[in-house]
């Protein structure tokens, strides 16, 4: 356990002044809090590879629905202060929304907004959350301004965001290297998650359906089935109790549907629980 004298900072100025000072490479984990094993995995990955890391942990408004839950997001700072410090961080950046953002933001819904090809965001998770990941890239770009990182971690859990960020950092010019961590799991193969935490008891008996038609697919797949259709029936049988969002199979070079499975393609999941419809996602490459 690597333990440093970490520093709160909950202002933007005092985030550039301090950075302003550090020598060598940054590492950036961009978190939304209710820190656990997944994102300590991550900070302890930026603190192997940097000379100093900064989390942040900031539940952005600008990529909620408003049906969402931006309200009820868990919200732990001091436990995450915690998990951070041992993880390795030097800093943990956690800003009100109203230092993030304008006022005018707050007063009328407007801001600047850094908005990634529709072809990337009319799928998937961005089919149903209208709007989401313009709110994720437009916060990662402020946030990559404000620390100037050498290395940004981000977990292989949010895949399409993963992608889309990529494409971002190359489209834009960022000189950012975008480093993938692995998905951490529960001993049962749940991914997880800051949302598990609104589970009962049964969906949690329920959720690890997800990761089981994973597996299966990629058992499946091992054994020569390629066919994406085959394999997507497969992966539904598994949630015949859940309310299924989507079940796709993309290729990782433009998360675009396959017909025919490739290696390294990815399968992805979102669905809402039986009981308290919490909605999980969980992905696998194949």
């Amino acid at each position: 356990m690597n333990m440093k004298n970490l520093k709160l900072i909950q202002n933007k100025a005092e985030l550039r002044a301090l950075l302003k000072e550090i020598k060598g490479d940054v590492g950036l984990v961009p978190t939304m809090g209710a820190l656990h094993r997944g994102h300590q995995s991550l900070i302890e990955r930026a603190n192997s590879e940097n000379d100093f890391v900064v989390v942040s942990v900031f539940v952005n408004p600008t990529q909620f629905g408003p049906n969402e839950d931006y309200d009820k997001y868990p919200r732990t700072l001091e436990s995450d202060l915690k998990l951070a410090e041992s993880a390795g961080a030097d800093v943990v950046f956690a800003p009100s929304p109203k230092e993030m953002y304008t006022d005018i933001y707050f007063e009328e819904k407007e801001t600047t907004l850094v908005c990634p090809p529709y072809k990337y965001v009319n799928r998937l998770c961005g089919k149903t959350r209208a709007g989401h990941f313009d709110g994720v890239c437009t916060v990662v770009s402020k946030l990559f301004n404000l620390t100037n990182p050498k290395r940004a971690y981000f977990g292989q859990k949010d895949a399409q965001q993963l992608f889309i960020i990529k494409k971002m950092v190359q489209e834009l010019d960022f000189d950012i290297e975008i480093v993938k961590c692995p998905i951490v799991r529960e001993t049962d193969g749940l991914a997880i998650s800051s949302r598990n935490t609104y589970l009962s008891e049964n969906d949690r008996k329920s959720a690890v359906n997800i990761s089981k038609a994973l597996f299966k697919v990629k058992e499946l797949k091992d054994k020569g089935i390629v066919e994406s259709s085959t394999l997507i029936d497969t992966a539904i049988a598994y949630l015949k109790d859940f309310e299924v969002d989507y079940v796709e199979i993309v290729s990782k070079n433009d998360f675009c549907s396959v017909a025919t499975v490739k290696n390294g393609d990815i399968i992805l999941i979102a669905a809402k629980t039986p009981e308290c419809k919490v909605r999980l996602i969980d992905n696998l490459e194949l």
